[in-house]
């Protein structure tokens, strides 16, 4: 896979939330959406890189 770029559409995913309950993409079809990848819960890079 090739990295996305600004503006391009991100293909189909789900990822578990913080309470462990899936979460699809597609579920916010037609909103923005950001997502924010950090390397460990309460570390320094999960609040620095905010």
């Amino acid at each position: 896979m090739n990295p996305l770029k600004a503006g391009d559409i991100a293909p189909k995913f789900s990822l578990p939330d913080q309470d462990g309950e899936e979460v699809n993409l597609t579920d916010f079809q037609g909103q923005r959406v950001l997502v924010y990848f950090y390397p460990k819960a309460m570390t320094p890079g999960c609040t620095v890189q905010a």
